[in-house]
């Protein structure tokens, strides 16, 4: 369904050898970064492994709420996923699947493509729903792109990007 009104992009390529690349259905290759009790933790603030099954209902949920894309890098001339991440105007989830590609800056270059692609839309702002305390790769990767925390939540805060209107 992605955003209402608005026509998702297949592919955003980010750079020669990153791109986000639209959901299509297909995720199994997924379910080990989600088994990941180091991921888990800092996406859900709870060590329990998904299922196929509640990885499924996660990204059917995702697919609904915004526009879902899979990270991939080009590698031997192939693209191949290592993250996904989710964008609408009131949240940015992100993951790095894949541990080797964490700590490289991927995911600051996939969120500064998110930023173009909301100015473009129009939009004067985008937020984060939550980041959590101990998530610091997170916290420091949207600070870095201009995000602030605007509310503190139980376990974390949420962050806001204003945009500057001309």
């Amino acid at each position: 369904m992605a955003i209402q009104g608005i026509e998702q992009p297949a592919v955003i390529q980010i750079d020669e050898s990153l791109r986000l690349r639209k959901y299509d259905g297909v995720h199994d290759f997924a379910l080990c970064w989600y088994q990941d009790e180091e991921t888990v933790w800092l996406v859900d603030g709870n060590r329990n492994p998904y299922t196929m099954e509640r990885l499924g209902g996660m990204y059917r949920y995702l697919d609904n709420a915004g526009e879902l894309y899979f990270i991939e890098i080009l590698e031997d001339g192939t693209y191949r996923p290592i993250g996904d991440v989710t964008f609408w105007q009131e949240d940015m989830p992100i993951v790095i699947g894949d541990r080797n590609y964490r700590g490289k800056k991927i995911g600051r270059k996939a969120i500064s493509a998110l930023i173009k692609r909301g100015k473009e839309l129009g939009y004067d702002h985008l937020a984060v729903g939550e980041i959590y305390d101990w998530n610091e790769g997170s916290r420091r990767c949207f600070e870095s792109m201009g995000f602030r925390a605007y509310e503190k939540t139980e376990k974390g805060a949420k962050y806001r990007l204003t945009f500057d209107q001309a």
